[in-house]
């Protein structure tokens, strides 16, 4: 035998031997992956990018509880476009055992949500807000992201610019009117943000994760602020409801009320800060 075919010979028997113990040992295993858990509130989130805003109002402008304006970082976060709706609260109840809120339109708490599903929850604690969020997955905004969102970077006076609200762009300045009262959430795209976010200006105000403080702003920091360190009994509120003026549903305007506070116009939306961000998740 030539060294040439020779050396064929033992290519081939080598290519053999590899084959048959591939025959033995079968195809490499397919791995399942498990599926992806749902998520337990799936609306949908505005992602608010990371970067300085304009909070508050300059001294003589709006109330002394906004004073100092200041440029303020903020690392990525999302935000709920809409507010958690009496459909997706009693769901959230259904799953968790969580009390019912009190019935707006009637007497006792909350049974049925028919023919107010899209209506935004009120009657809600700053407790309920809280544990709300934490079974979806998510958190109350802070202060600060509250109104980033809602303003975006050049310091507007409401959600949708300065020009004058109406009733195409904010639910507010209202009497009770039962169910007509609060809007469908959504319902009036000519009030978006600058982000996308809705209804940030009337219909329901909004619980956040802050304690309230009248002199915060003058000694806050600058980057990712998450609210006084002090303990107390309030709690910021933000964004005006349907029964508010106009002065209280501007983008910087600040509410304030006791953590067990409920009133047919107190809502709340959630957050979630972005992997990789330092910001709370």
């Amino acid at each position: 035998m030539t060294p040439v075919l020779k050396k064929n010979r033992v290519r081939w028997e080598t290519i053999a031997a590899i084959m048959a113990i591939a025959c033995v040992i079968g195809p490499s295993p397919v791995v399942a992956v498990s599926p992806v858990s749902k998520e337990p509130d799936p609306v949908p989130m505005m992602t608010i990018p990371a970067g300085e805003f304009l909070m508050g109002n300059p001294e003589g402008k709006g109330r002394a509880d906004e004073w100092p304006q200041r440029s303020v970082y903020l690392d990525a976060f999302a935000i709920d476009q809409v507010e958690v709706t009496n459909e997706r609260y009693m769901g959230f109840v259904a799953t968790t055992g969580h009390r019912n809120p009190p019935n707006p339109y009637g007497t006792g708490t909350l049974q049925s949500v028919k023919g107010i599903e899209q209506l935004p929850v009120v009657q809600t604690t700053w407790y309920d807000a809280k544990a709300y969020c934490s079974w979806a997955k998510k958190r109350l905004p802070t202060e600060a992201e509250w109104e980033k969102a809602a303003r975006g970077t050049d310091g507007r006076l409401f959600p949708w610019g300065n020009e004058p609200a109406t009733v195409k762009r904010a639910n507010f300045d209202r009497e009770w009117e039962e169910e007509k009262t609060l809007h469908p959430v959504g319902s009036l795209p000519d009030g978006d943000s600058p982000y996308g976010v809705k209804d940030m200006a009337g219909n329901a105000r909004e619980w956040v994760s802050d304690w309230y403080d009248a002199d915060y702003y003058k000694h806050a920091p600058d980057r990712n602020p998450q609210g006084p360190d002090k303990k107390g009994v309030v709690r910021s509120i933000r964004g005006g409801s349907w029964h508010s003026p106009l002065a209280d549903i501007t983008t910087s305007a600040r509410g304030r009320g006791g953590f067990a506070l409920q009133t047919h116009g107190t809502g709340f939306r959630c957050a979630r800060g972005l992997e990789g961000e330092g910001q709370l998740k």
